[in-house]
């Protein structure tokens, strides 16, 4: 049996190391899992070529939304997103699946956020539609989408509306004061969210995990904040693919140690 995680660039993803660790933990000896550098233009001819064999995909930028359009079955909440983070063969084909909003309602669960009041997102990508949902499963009452162009902020502010959670788009420049953030901005506008006013006591979660602790980790820390690091979101929507996968329980304390270890 074989999987693997898919997107542009993928060299970083640890993905494999979380997933191997699991195959490993469950005895799973004739499971195999890669990483294959695509993207969203090359998803559709890799999924008509692939064998039996091929049991799911951990799905990355910029492959997320392809992932939906392709997919033979969309979840429903995969379907509100229009982003995917997980392809799992089925005998009707390959189904679409989202792990993210777990992962991140996960990740803010155990850094202690159990109740969410007024949030904040940064970013208006796919990803940050899974934080809008993943907030909103925590009871925000709240949530403004914050981005250099706020018309871009139309896909996350959907969302939030359909699930009945005021919202609002703003400038990423603005910066704010909600309690609990969750930033999706790429790597390349960390010094853009570094340089924004943190607040002592707010609980920011940055979905970036490599370079760890990030320019925006560095700047809450000092002013007094909680940074959570996106290796947390990663590993618990990790053991959620391994599930859908697999079929069998995610061995969590051996995910954890491998990911520790590295």
């Amino acid at each position: 049996m074989r999987a693997a995680v898919l997107g542009r660039p993928v060299s970083h993803s640890l993905s494999p190391l979380l997933h191997r660790a699991a195959y490993a933990a469950l005895g799973l000896d004739d499971w195999q899992y890669d990483a294959l550098d695509i993207g969203a233009d090359d998803l559709p001819v890799l999924l008509a070529g692939l064998g039996p064999e091929w049991r799911g995909f951990s799905v990355t930028m910029p492959c997320k939304q392809a992932a939906v359009d392709v997919a033979d079955q969309v979840e429903p909440l995969p379907r509100l997103l229009h982003a995917a983070n997980t392809l799992v063969r089925t005998d009707s084909g390959w189904r679409a699946e989202n792990t993210d909003v777990l992962g991140i309602g996960t990740a803010l669960q155990v850094a202690g956020v159990e109740e969410v009041g007024q949030a904040a997102v940064l970013g208006a990508g796919g990803t940050a539609a899974a934080a809008a949902v993943a907030l909103a499963s925590l009871g925000a009452t709240g949530v403004d989408v914050l981005v250099r162009d706020p018309a871009r902020a139309a896909g996350v502010l959907h969302v939030l509306e359909t699930l009945g959670v005021p919202a609002r788009a703003g400038y990423l420049a603005e910066g704010t004061a909600a309690p609990v953030v969750v930033s999706t901005v790429p790597a390349g506008g960390q010094e853009t969210v570094a340089a924004l006013p943190w607040r002592h006591g707010q609980i920011v979660l940055d979905v970036l995990y490599a370079g760890w602790p990030t320019p925006l980790a560095r700047q809450v820390d000092e002013a007094g904040g909680v940074a959570i690091s996106g290796l947390d979101v990663l590993f618990w929507q990790a053991t959620a693919q391994v599930e859908l996968m697999t079929g069998h329980p995610a061995p969590i304390a051996a995910m954890r140690a491998a990911l520790d270890a590295r």
